[in-house]
C-alpha cells in the first residue's frame, strides 16, 4: 500500500454483512477509514461528501432485484473510483454482467478473509479480480474469439506449472508462496512470464485461456 489513507465505502442492506465487511477491512487495512451505507442514496450522499474516496464494495442486489441498475448508477458517480460488487451469488452472468458494466471486480460474499485482501489489492493495483467457478470460467471461454490453445502446458516449465494451477484456484501470491516454500517475489517473476507465455495481460485472462484449453484446477 502507499502512504495515503485507505477510504473504503461498504453497500450494503443487511446491517450484519455490512458490519462483517466493515470489520474485516479494518482488520486487514487498519489505518483504513470506512463508510458504511444501507442504500443507493445514502452510498451517493457519502460519495459527494468524501474526498480521496480509494475504493466501494457495492452489494448486487441493493434494493432491488435489479442491482445492475445500481451497480451502473453507483459507477457514474464515482468517476475513477474502483467498485468491486459483491454478492452472495456465483451466476456466470452475475459475474459477467458485473464486470461488463464496469466494476473491477466481483468477491463472493462467502469467501474468505485472504480473497477479500487479495481483491482489493489486486484492484487497486489497477486489476480486475473475478472469482474463478468453473462455470464462469468456461461461459467467459465461449464469448471470446477462438485462438490456438493447444499444448498450454507445454510452454511452461514444471515450477510455472505449479504456479500455474494454484493461480487458478484463485491463491494470492503470498498464498503460493507459501504453499511452494518460495519467496513472494518469486511467484511474481514466475506468473509475469506465465502472462507473457499465454499472451495476456492479468489473471481473469489467464483464467479464461486456461479454460478455453480446458485446463482446470482440481478444485476451485
Amino acid at each position: 500500500m502507499t502512504g495515503d489513507r485507505l477510504k473504503v465505502l461498504i453497500v450494503d442492506d443487511h446491517a450484519l454483512v455490512l458490519h462483517g465487511f466493515a470489520l474485516s477491512v479494518l482488520e486487514l487495512f487498519p489505518e483504513a477509514e470506512v463508510f458504511e451505507a444501507n442504500s443507493l442514496d445514502a452510498a451517493l450522499s457519502i460519495v459527494r461528501r468524501t474526498e480521496d474516496l480509494s475504493l466501494v464494495l457495492f452489494d448486487l442486489h441493493l434494493d432491488s432485484d435489479d442491482g445492475l441498475s445500481n451497480v451502473r448508477r453507483m459507477i457514474e458517480a464515482l468517476d475513477d473510483v474502483p467498485l468491486i460488487v459483491i454478492s452472495a451469488s456465483d451466476e456466470s452472468a452475475d459475474v459477467i454482467d458485473s464486470v461488463r458494466a464496469g466494476a473491477k471486480g466481483y468477491l463472493l460474499k462467502s469467501g474468505s478473509s485472504a480473497l477479500l485482501e487479495h481483491a482489493i489489492l489486486l484492484v487497486l493495483s489497477g486489476e480486475t479480480y473475478v472469482p474463478m467457478p468453473r462455470t464462469v470460467l468456461v461461459s467467459a471461454a465461449t464469448a471470446e474469439p477462438d485462438r490456438p490453445t493447444n499444448h498450454m502446458l507445454d510452454r511452461l516449465t514444471d515450477r510455472q506449472r505449479d504456479v500455474f494451477q494454484l493461480l487458478l484456484a484463485g491463491h494470492s501470491n503470498k498464498e503460493i508462496a507459501r504453499s511452494l516454500g518460495v519467496l513472494e517475489g518469486t511467484v511474481k517473476v514466475h506468473v509475469r512470464a506465465i502472462m507473457q507465455k499465454l499472451g495476456v495481460k492479468n489473471r481473469t485472462q489467464v483464467a479464461v485461456a486456461a479454460a478455453r484449453a480446458g485446463c482446470f484446477p482440481e478444485e476451485v
